[in-house]
Parts: C-alpha cells; structure tokens; sequence
C-alpha cells in the first residue's frame, strides 16, 4: 500500500505541526528548519508534504495527501471541499477589520465606497455584503497594513495574534470576523478507504490535545 500521505503548512503552523506528528512517534526531526519539501517516514509507512498554506487544502480536496494540516483561516477562505474532524488547539489568531482611529469614531459602518485592502478577499467581501456594506475589495499579497498608511485602502481585513502589527502601523480592531486555528483535515475518498490509519491517527491526535 502506497504510504500516508500528509500536508504540512509551511511557516508558523510548520514547527508546532512537526512536534505534534513527532508526538505520535512520525519522524519529522529537522523539518521546520529544512528547505526539503517531500519527508518520507519509511517505518511508519508515512510521507509529509511541505507545501504554501493556501496549497494544502487543494492538494488534499484533489487526493495528492489524504490528510493535511492547515489553518482555519485558509480554509475560509478557500472554501475547499475537504473534511475538517479536529480542531488542534494552537496557531490561535483572529481575521479582523482594522483602520485609523478615525474610522471607529466617524463609525466606519455607515462609510459609503469603502476601500478594503486584503489577502483575504472571498472572507472580507462575504463579511461586508452580509451586513449590506458597499466595499471594494482590493486583493494585496503581503503587508496590508501599508495600505491605508498611503490611501490605498481606508480598511484592511487581515489576521492577528497580539495585535502589535496593527498597533505598531498606527491601526485599531474594528470588527472580528472570526476565529481561528490550526485544524486537521482529510481526503473525502481517503476517509472511506483508509478509514482506519486516519481514525487511528485522529484518536491519537485528540489524546495529545488534550493533554
């Protein structure tokens, strides 16, 4: 049988992700600090795939991995048809509007035209045309922070942590627009036909959890 195939997100879910896995007796030793994209764990009949974080839920929905795991924010956005059985309590962070000061006292809900730049397009405009907001989406790859810094935008939609970021580029939290972690997610075709290997791997992943 060909080996288990998992999806690792590259960057800061990356670490804590391969100690989790080492937890469970895998061999990841070394891969948070590697460039090598491809781990084969030979004894435990395992292979890791090291991949961009918008990249693991498309290589899981498309059965290149059989499980992945991923931020919830990435799922959001990229609305893949996966299944998502565990929650993994760590990667914690919050995708909130933010502006200038400004924008919280004029009340930013009642602005017309407004301009929102993100890395999170489909997630901002689902917020905003759900509460009947006019908002033009500006799709920006890093940094959106700049963005209403230049006018180019008079709100960012953006993920935080400590909210230094945003403290830091003279921005304040308007609105949480949800909530997220890291989460481990599955093949549709992998969770009938290697029901067992990844039942077996969840269980493991719940004690570990929890503890």
């Amino acid at each position: 049988m060909k080996p288990l195939t998992i999806a690792l997100a590259k960057g800061r879910l990356l670490d804590p992700s391969a100690r989790l896995l080492a937890s469970l007796g895998f061999d990841l030793n070394g891969a948070a600090n590697s460039r090598q994209l491809i781990w084969d764990d030979v004894a435990r009949g395992a292979r890791f795939l090291i991949a961009k974080p918008s990249d693991v839920p498309i290589y899981v929905e498309n059965g290149a991995a059989d499980a992945g795991i991923v931020g919830q924010d990435v799922l959001r956005e990229g609305d893949a048809d996966v299944y998502e059985p565990l929650a993994l309590n760590y990667g914690h962070c919050r995708l909130v509007v933010a502006g200038k000061a400004e924008h919280a006292a004029a009340d930013w809900r009642f602005n017309a035209g407004l301009r929102v730049a993100t890395k999170y397009p489909r997630a901002a405009q689902k917020f905003f045309s759900a509460r009947g907001l006019a908002a033009e989406i500006i799709g920006l790859a890093g940094s959106v922070e700049l963005a209403p810094m230049v006018g180019l935008a008079d709100l960012i939609v953006d993920l935080v942590d400590t909210g230094q970021t945003l403290k830091a580029n003279g921005l304040i939290e308007l609105a949480e627009i949800f909530k997220s972690q890291a989460a481990f997610i599955v093949n549709r075709a992998s969770f009938t036909l290697r029901a067992d290997e990844l039942r077996a791997m969840m269980e493991k992943i719940e004690e570990r959890r929890d503890q």
